[in-house]
């Protein structure tokens, strides 16, 4: 039976895609700088933004396939009700990117901000363009959108992800430091 030295992820080095450093897997991770009581808010902020976004997708397909103008209204208010959620978590992400130095210094800390930065300006551009014709932009462009930001949305969740449970960024845990 092999054995693996304690100083060693179980996990791939690919950057900018997986990016792991050892010292990260066994230390005790850094605090979000934005937290209740040690508990990280964007985590648990960011759920609204991602679920009204991507099912706007969801209704803009439901008015291709039916022409129902319910579920161009549905888009709409999905639409704003994503961006205006996204823009409550993008403050909570902004302050720990540019308090947490450790965000700043994976690549998964740039594309998650990166990517989320586009589904912003891609959702606001949807959103606006719907005001006026709310069911004549779906087809093609905000369906196009939809599917761009939803799939975006997929990928910059993954890179959270890695910020979190690969580097330990917005952990509970005992170290208090930021600028790890």
């Amino acid at each position: 039976m092999e054995t693996t030295e304690r100083n060693t992820t179980p996990y791939p080095n690919i950057p900018p895609v997986i990016e792991t450093h050892n010292s990260e897997y066994h230390d005790t991770g850094i605090p979000s700088s934005v937290n209740i009581a040690g508990h990280p808010l964007h985590p648990a902020i960011v759920l609204f933004p991602i679920a009204f976004l991507v099912g706007a997708f969801g209704t803009d397909v439901g008015y291709w396939l039916t022409k129902d103008p319910f579920w161009a209204r549905a888009s709409i208010w999905l639409i704003g009700s994503g961006f205006v959620a996204g823009i409550a978590a993008a403050i909570t992400g902004f302050l720990d990117f540019f308090k947490v130095k450790r965000v700043r210094q994976r690549s998964a800390g740039w594309l998650h901000m990166g990517g989320n930065v586009a589904v912003m300006v891609l959702s606001l551009i949807s959103w606006i363009m719907r005001l006026d014709n709310t069911a004549g932009f779906i087809v093609p462009w905000g369906l196009g959108i939809s599917l761009v930001v939803a799939t975006l949305l997929g990928i910059t969740g993954w890179f959270g992800g890695e910020l979190s449970f690969r580097h330990k960024v917005g952990v509970i845990g005992t170290s208090s430091h930021y600028d790890s």
